[in-house]
């Protein structure tokens, strides 16, 4: 069996636990790289020196994080070519990312959040923001939220993160205000909560409606979705909640990616001094 015949089963297989249109775009572009520097070889004949010989001319030119994600696909393509015993023994197996300094998440302290409500034109970038802000939600389940998903009782909306696991998220009453008002606002029937024109907001037309806000309000922080997110984590940790709680706020599935907020109370105070003494 050949490298592209192998990725088709692996794509499918990935398709069946429900993983999104973008990670599988991503892992063929990973494959691409693989086949355009090895050749559409047989999987037998892909041995662990040819990957690490491959990996270190992409270290030439990616940093540690990108240069992980490379080999985390590598590692998962032949370990399920192994599981489903296409090959006997596993190539990648031994193969181990780069060490990376661990990154403090740069969040958005209050004024700058105020800022960006002053600088709302539309009612769709008032609620978008406040919705951002009050969920935490990460940008792909923004974008595949519906009106019928949220409970306005319990000020809440169930999203669909990541390898489609389904959480509760809760929303402020500001929020809730602000929706309504931006709801009440439109003329089309479309069942997406936001919304381009008439058709369901796109991913990269989020970041684009905050940078538009940030550019307004005249903002040095860089504002993107996911700065959101970290401010929302930041936000949890002062008012005292515990790690494990945000860690089913943010949908994380392994503590260890919730841990490294845990550095942000330090980090905050940090800032605070910096931008007030």
């Amino acid at each position: 069996m050949i490298l592209s015949e192998l990725w088709r089963l692996y794509e499918t297989d990935k398709r069946i636990q429900g993983f999104s249109q973008s990670i599988l775009k991503a892992y063929a572009l990973q494959l691409k790289m693989l086949i355009r520097e090895l050749g559409d070889l047989d999987i037998s004949e892909v041995t662990l020196n040819l990957l690490k010989e491959y990996l270190a001319k992409q270290s030439d030119r990616l940093k540690p994080r990108s240069l992980g994600h490379r080999i985390r696909f590598v590692r998962s393509l032949f370990r399920f070519a192994y599981e489903e015993t296409h090959v006997i023994s596993n190539p990648s197996l031994k193969l181990h990312e780069p060490k990376m300094d661990k990154r403090i998440p740069k969040f958005l302290i209050e004024e700058d959040v105020i800022h960006l409500k002053i600088s709302c034109l539309s009612l769709r970038e008032r609620a978008l923001l406040e919705f951002l802000y009050s969920t935490g939600c990460r940008v792909g389940e923004v974008e595949k939220l519906n009106i019928e998903d949220l409970n306005w009782e319990n000020c809440s909306a169930i999203v669909n993160g990541k390898g489609s696991k389904q959480r509760e998220v809760y929303f402020t009453t500001e929020c809730k205000v602000w929706l309504k008002k931006y709801l009440s606002s439109r003329k089309d029937s479309c069942k997406a909560l936001f919304v381009t024109d008439t058709n369901p907001i796109r991913r990269m037309a989020i970041p684009t409606a905050l940078k538009r806000l940030a550019d307004r309000g005249e903002l040095k922080a860089n504002v993107y979705p996911h700065r959101f997110r970290q401010t929302y984590a930041c936000q949890l940790l002062d008012n005292g909640a515990p790690l494990d709680f945000i860690q089913g706020m943010l949908g994380h599935e392994k503590a260890s990616t919730t841990q490294i907020y845990a550095q942000l109370r330090g980090e905050r105070r940090r800032e605070l001094y910096r931008r007030y003494f």
